[in-house]
């Protein structure tokens, strides 16, 4: 099981990126596991563990996985490469690569590794069936369907969990889609809007706009008895749930006899529910585990750090977040020297300030404050975007809150519902939950008036936007001064970010695509493949699917000097 916080945001000095993905998490199985997200935000760190029936998986600083438990199928057995998430199901396993295609291993007696050609943006595996989300939106099962557990609902999806003989996809509208077995109304789910879904054995959880949890189906060992409170991320084992709340501690119910439900204390960026135990990753990105131990697949959880690094580009400094949750900047010494010290799940750099968002939810920033962009309200966030003077934050209502500059109205974000924000120059864009994109602030060269559609993405520079259709196609909005706007033609994406006058992208193939003014070579990405990328404001930097961060372009103040033992932590 995997979890993920939320999504994703945002970036550089007059740029921002974010990623619509379905906050917080989903699902376990009598053996499944969360979802696994592929298109990841540069400045998250993308923490993936995954707990199946007894055995567990989790996705290393270099993107190879490691798996320990029981591996009598050969589900404990990775293979070589590299993945950007895992999910752990009964007696089978399934990665997604960084190519966005699917490999999975272990017992294949109903077909469940055969995954179809083609890309997805994640995968999640039940007891004997799998389930992905393909870059197209729609969603693909392959493996046992007693049930109907493997025939899919049509329509677009944001995310999908696989249980046990069921499965649950959320819906771009916040509705919540299920099929299969409904033998105890785990297939009937209220309205909503939801942000996550988490299949369980007999039984389904879901996050509400706001961070409540609504849990429905069997409930013989309390496993939807939801306890009150605001939860960030959700997963479900077989007659268990388990959540993180806003303070980054791990809150469970349901069955105990094996210890699953008594969660050890810490704070914790993901979780992963299993049959009858469960495991999750520490704020130091060490895994941990509780409960039934009849495989080893509790008491071998390895030491390695999990997490790929988040990295986020500024005016004349960059920061990295280390898989272990700590921040590290190099350039600007107001930057370096202020740098936050607890544990993070995101970073953010501006023009002169920057911005962490702390385990808790909330956020600490440091840097210049002449504007207030660095007086951080005390609110709890699920993602956050450091612009030029002013910082932006989608609450966990998923409202956006700004502070800072406000000289065009870039602090004043619209009411609504948000996915995520990018804060820009002097102008702001965020994603709905409805997917259209909003901008406000200055609009004297148009980078305020996006075009009507459906985004998975959206990115604001100093006065230009862009944004990513669903069908993995750009489009860019305002000043074109640099051909900042001339998005390259023929080649789908899989995310994007923003710069001062010029933009990149992560190709479909892995490798990275520039354009825009390309003064100090900051848009001459250098060969090979990427996980992710970040444009600042002179510099670019990137994540090899390795795990290490290469950066390009001015490098006057050491911006582009990426310090060699940086996220060296396995």
């Amino acid at each position: 099981m995997s979890v993920r916080r939320g999504l994703a945001l945002l970036l550089t000095v007059p740029c921002s990126v974010l990623l619509l993905v379905a906050p917080a998490l989903v699902t376990p199985p009598a053996g499944a596991d969360e979802r696994a997200l592929s298109a990841t935000a540069p400045e998250v760190v993308a923490a993936s563990i995954g707990a199946g029936f007894a055995h567990a998986c989790g996705l290393r600083a270099d993107s190879t996985v490691a798996c320990w438990g029981h591996n009598g199928f050969g589900q404990a057995a990775p293979p070589a490469g590299t993945f950007t998430a895992v999910s752990a199901g009964g007696i089978h396993t399934c990665g997604l690569r960084t190519s966005g295609t699917v490999r999975c291993w272990g017992d294949n007696t109903f077909g469940q590794l055969n995954a179809p050609a083609g890309t997805f943006t994640e995968v999640s595996v039940g007891t004997d069936h799998t389930c992905g989300v393909r870059t197209n939106h729609a969603v693909a099962c392959w493996g046992y369907n007693n049930n109907g557990q493997a025939t899919p609902a049509s329509g677009v999806f944001a995310s999908v969990s696989a249980g046990a003989h069921h499965t649950c996809g959320v819906r771009f509208t916040g509705a919540i889609s299920c099929w299969g077995s409904n033998s105890s109304g785990q297939s009937s789910p209220p309205a909503g809007p939801f942000t996550s879904v988490a299949s369980g054995g007999s039984h389904t959880c879901g996050l509400r706009v706001g961070g409540t949890v609504a849990c429905w189906g069997a409930n013989g060992d309390g496993q939807t008895a939801a306890p009150a409170g605001t939860f960030t991320s959700l997963t479900a084992g077989d007659s268990h749930s388990c959540g993180i709340v806003s303070t980054g501690v791990v809150t469970c119910w349901g069955l105990d006899d094996f210890g699953q439900s008594s969660a050890p204390l810490g704070t914790f960026t993901a979780i992963s529910a299993g049959e009858y135990f469960t495991c999750a990753v520490r704020s130091s990105g060490i895994p941990a585990c509780w409960g039934n131990n009849s495989d080893g697949q509790v008491g071998s959880a390895f030491d390695d750090v999990l997490g790929r690094a988040g990295i986020s580009a500024g005016a004349a400094s960059t920061c990295g977040l280390q898989a272990n949750g700590t921040v590290v900047c190099w350039g600007t010494e107001a930057i370096v020297s202020g740098v936050a010290g607890a544990r993070s799940t995101m970073v953010s750099v501006g023009g002169s300030h920057a911005c962490a968002l702390r385990t808790s939810g909330t956020a600490r920033c440091w840097g210049g404050n002449a504007d207030g962009q660095t007086t951080a309200p005390a609110v709890v966030l699920t993602s956050l975007s450091a612009g030029a003077n002013h910082t932006c934050g989608v609450r966990i209502t998923s409202a956006v809150i700004c502070w800072g500059r406000n000289s065009n109205g870039q602090a004043t974000p619209p009411a609504g519902t948000f996915a995520t924000v990018a804060a820009g120059g002097a102008h702001t864009c965020a994603l709905r939950i409805s997917r259209s994109v909003a901008c406000w602030g200055d609009n004297s060269s148009g980078q305020s008036a996006p075009p009507v559609g459906v985004f998975d993405a959206v990115a604001t520079g100093s006065a230009f936007s862009c944004a990513l259709r669903t069908n993995g196609l750009l489009v860019c909005w305002g000043n074109n001064a640099a051909g900042q706007t001339d998005v390259p033609i023929g080649i789908t994406f899989t995310s994007l970010t923003a710069g001062n006058n010029h933009a990149c992208a992560l190709a479909s193939d892995g490798t990275v695509e520039c354009w825009g003014a390309g003064s100090w070579g900051k848009a001459s990405p250098p060969p090979g493949k990427f996980v992710a990328v970040e444009a600042g404001t002179d510099h670019t930097c990137g994540v090899r699917p390795s795990g290490r961060v290469v950066c390009w372009g001015r490098n006057q103040a050491g911006q582009a000097s990426v310090p060699a033992w940086f996220n060296q932590l396995g």
